[in-house]
């Protein structure tokens, strides 16, 4: 895995963000819309305009018009995201944190827990909640970590990104849990990543992933995620314990939830 340790940068290219000049009522039917998104929903959102300008600056980086390193620019630079993806609007953090609590019923503080595209923190925070202690996080902006850091929620911080290659920096079996919500999404994990992710989890651990629904069928994915979750399945890498469709993940759109045991190490 290529690792990126990332300067924080005081100003941004304009390459890295789309800048609009018309105003919130009239920008749905004047955007370049990305994939996801329709008029009617800035239509019916009109009523409710830190709802859509929060769903705007989210579905940018999700619109599959940047590199990776744009793609972390963009994050390093959005001041405002956890007032963007504050619960009620974003909950895939709280969804992410009850698939693992009902996956770890009891001996929690011994749970050792992966948070992969952790952000500032949302997902640790739901953890500590429902008494998981042994967090660690993985992200590749460093301004977003720098601002998880400072919640005290996780023990261990890495600024990488995940990948389908190995990570010299994890270990075969290291966690007993890898959680991911929000991080698969045009530009940001590959399908090919869950194998990494079975790498380093122990044998009879979990796995759990919280995704827009509807990015299943995004052209980086149709082919190649969920077929892939059911090829690891018949490799008898994992078995799936669950998938559940959830209402309100992030503002009216669907979310998924995605539940593997793994069963063997050996890729």
């Amino acid at each position: 895995m290529r690792r990126y340790v990332l300067e924080l940068y005081t100003s941004c290219c304009s390459s890295c963000f789309w800048y609009y000049t018309v105003s919130i009522q009239s920008a749905y039917k004047e955007l370049s819309l990305p994939a996801g998104v329709t008029a009617d929903w800035y239509s019916d959102k009109m009523e409710n305009t830190e709802d859509a300008r929060a769903f705007q600056t989210n579905a940018k980086v999700f619109s599959g018009g940047m590199d990776k390193v744009q793609i972390i620019d963009y994050y390093n630079m959005w001041n405002d995201y956890e007032k963007d993806l504050q619960p009620g609007r974003y909950n895939g953090p709280a969804y992410a944190a009850e698939a693992i609590d009902r996956s770890f019923p009891s001996n929690k503080d011994k749970v050792l827990i992966l948070d992969v595209a952790a952000g500032t923190g949302l997902v640790g925070e739901e953890l500590v909640k429902r008494g998981f202690k042994e967090i660690h996080a993985l992200d590749p902006s460093e301004s977003m970590l720098m601002k998880a850091k400072k919640k005290n929620v996780y023990k261990k911080l890495l600024c990488e990104f995940v990948n389908p290659e190995p990570s010299p920096t994890i270990e075969n079996d290291a966690y007993h849990c890898v959680v991911c919500s929000g991080g698969f999404g045009s530009g940001h994990i590959p399908a090919g990543a869950l194998r990494e992710m079975i790498r380093i989890t122990k044998p009879g651990g979990m796995i759990v992933v919280v995704m827009r629904e509807e990015y299943l069928n995004i052209p980086e994915y149709s082919d190649s995620l969920e077929p892939l979750m059911k090829q690891l399945q018949n490799e008898g890498l994992w078995m799936c314990i669950e998938r559940s469709v959830v209402h309100k993940y992030f503002c009216d759109k669907h979310g998924v939830i995605f539940r593997y045991r793994v069963l063997h190490r050996h890729l």
